[in-house]
């Protein structure tokens, strides 16, 4: 099944973890609208508890973040589901690319700004892989 096929896509679940709380809602629209089902948090720690109690699909988060950064939720995540996919939404790139955080090797980055057709592309693309 294609990774825009409405039935494989509502069981495709994506993580949220972004602490600016109009930007977490106009991406928790985006996805929403593209048929993906999302559940958002504005720190790393909430959405790291939300995940260890459930499955998903694709991890999507800032990198700067209070109380959890979104580096150390995405090893974490890692940890617990080794198959999650992730994805760094950042306007600060150089720092999810520096070896020396120890990223998940296989997150990608989406730097900002960017508009929300980008982002919608950039997740049918990592969940089709």
């Amino acid at each position: 099944m294609a990774a825009n096929d409405p039935d494989t896509r509502c069981v495709q679940r994506i993580l949220l973890a972004e602490d600016d709380e109009d930007m977490r809602r106009f991406l928790v629209r985006a996805l929403t609208k593209a048929g993906y089902d999302v559940v958002s948090f504005g720190n790393g720690l909430e959405a790291y508890e939300r995940l260890k109690e459930e499955p998903f699909t694709l991890l999507l988060t800032d990198i700067v973040m209070p109380e959890m950064d979104g580096i150390e939720l995405a090893r974490r995540a890692s940890e617990l589901d080794p198959d999650l996919k992730i994805m760094f939404i950042t306007g600060f790139a150089a720092v999810a690319l520096n070896p020396d955080n120890h990223a998940p090797k296989d997150a990608k980055i989406l730097s900002k700004p960017f508009h929300l057709r980008d982002l919608v592309d950039e997740v049918e693309r990592l969940l089709a892989a």
